[in-house]
């Protein structure tokens, strides 16, 4: 069975894309490569890594890479994960089948730090739903 590739694509490659990296990663085990960028690049959000620590997904070592990096790859999906990345999305040749799912920000979140750590918990558990289900459906 050959080897799909995908990437998630964000904003900032910061806090979404980064949750759902680590999702997909976990959830595809061998059956794909993943890949995650922002059209421009932004460094880890600590928010982003906080709360994945919590669900036991440690997303510390990863890096924020800006989409040009990837531009030469061939990917089988490609998921856009915030509007303003839809937006933005270049084109990509070849056989790219685009997904989009615009999830809140929970970096732009305001409030309590009890208040803002439940955005990020609920925008992680959506991300994580969002890629079983992909994974299932997909791979």
């Amino acid at each position: 069975m050959e080897t799909k590739t995908i990437l998630v694509l964000c904003t900032g490659n910061s806090c979404r894309s980064q949750m759902a990296e680590a999702y997909l990663r976990n959830f595809v085990k061998e059956k794909a490569t993943i890949y995650s960028a922002g059209v421009e690049t932004h460094g880890l959000n600590p928010g982003a890594v906080a709360i994945m620590l919590e669900d036991g997904m440690d997303i510390s070592h990863h890096t924020s890479n800006n989409i040009q990096e990837y531009l030469h790859i061939n990917f089988d999906y490609v998921i856009t994960v915030c509007d303003n990345a839809k937006e933005r999305c270049p084109v990509f040749p070849g056989r790219a089948q685009v997904f989009h799912h615009n999830f809140p920000d929970p970096a732009k979140a305001s409030g309590t730090a009890n208040e803002i750590k439940e955005h990020f918990r609920y925008t992680r558990n959506l991300i994580k739903n969002y890629c079983a289900d992909f994974v299932q459906r997909y791979l």
